[in-house]
């Protein structure tokens, strides 16, 4: 039991390290669904290292569709204001256009109005 107690907080301080690598919201998300995935897989019968591994991978996975979203709706309200035709506002829209195709919801929706009031 110590010897597994071991080898859990050294994966948990190693995916740390690989986290810090990354931008901080994805790093956070990375330690807290780890820490959330230890516990679990725990509880779930003394499988903390799984459970962290897969908690590290959805925390991630969540941060980075976040940082995303915010992303999306930082373009759109900065695209409202550029007059049209600027460069600003074709710059803005490409962005928003990129991050659509990774099925952003927010980039998405703009992207779906925009082509209803292009018809």
């Amino acid at each position: 039991m110590r010897q597994h107690l071991k080898s859990l907080i050294a994966l948990t301080f190693g995916m740390a390290l690989l986290g810090f690598a990354a931008t901080p919201a994805q790093a956070i998300g990375c330690l807290s669904g780890a820490a959330g995935g230890a516990v679990a897989g725990h509880v779930a019968g003394h499988h903390a290292v799984i459970g962290a591994i897969g908690g590290c991978m959805l925390g991630h996975h969540l941060a980075v569709k976040k940082k995303e979203e915010a992303e999306a709706n930082k373009l759109i309200a900065d695209d409202a204001l550029a007059p049209a035709g600027s460069a600003r506002h074709s710059k803005d829209a490409a962005g928003i256009e990129k991050l659509a195709h990774k099925k952003v919801p927010a980039a998405m929706q703009w992207e779906q109005e925009h082509a209803a009031h292009a018809q």
